[in-house]
């Protein structure tokens, strides 16, 4: 086995090989216990701006790390025991979570539609992480 692969790597193979592009993390979510003080930590520590977004029914803070290379994100009160969630912009969310089944993932919650913003879902991969999927609103592609 190749240095470096873990010892439970699946070669791929055609048939394995998925039939879509790879689609890549578009924003990350830190959950924290007091999401002001961790946004002044980001904010103070790498000059991230911290900005309060309305939008949603739980509070929500956007976090814009920049200009350049890299993808921005936000934090939010924790509702999950795991610190980080990264989530994946995907062309048909209904499609993408019954492959996330397939492959022995979970759905966490019931797709929830954020106004303006698109479809989003949690789910986990079979070792447990959670992760986002988002199919984008109209127009927002």
């Amino acid at each position: 086995m190749p240095p470096g692969k873990p010892p439970n790597a699946t070669p791929r193979t055609a048939a394995s090989k998925p039939d879509t592009k790879a689609m890549r993390p578009i924003h990350f979510e830190i959950l924290a216990d007091d999401p002001v003080a961790i946004g002044d930590f980001y904010s103070k520590t790498l000059g991230w701006k911290v900005h309060v977004w309305g939008g949603g029914e739980q509070q929500y803070w956007l976090l814009d790390t920049g200009e350049g290379n890299g993808i921005n994100g936000a934090l939010m009160h924790r509702h999950f025991d795991q610190a980080v969630i990264n989530t994946v912009e995907v062309p048909n969310l209904a499609a993408m979570i019954d492959a996330v089944k397939a492959h022995g993932g979970e759905l966490v919650n019931e797709p929830q539609e954020i106004p303006g913003v698109g479809r989003h879902a949690y789910c986990k991969d079979p070792e447990g992480n959670l992760f986002g999927l988002m199919e984008p609103a109209s127009g927002e592609k």
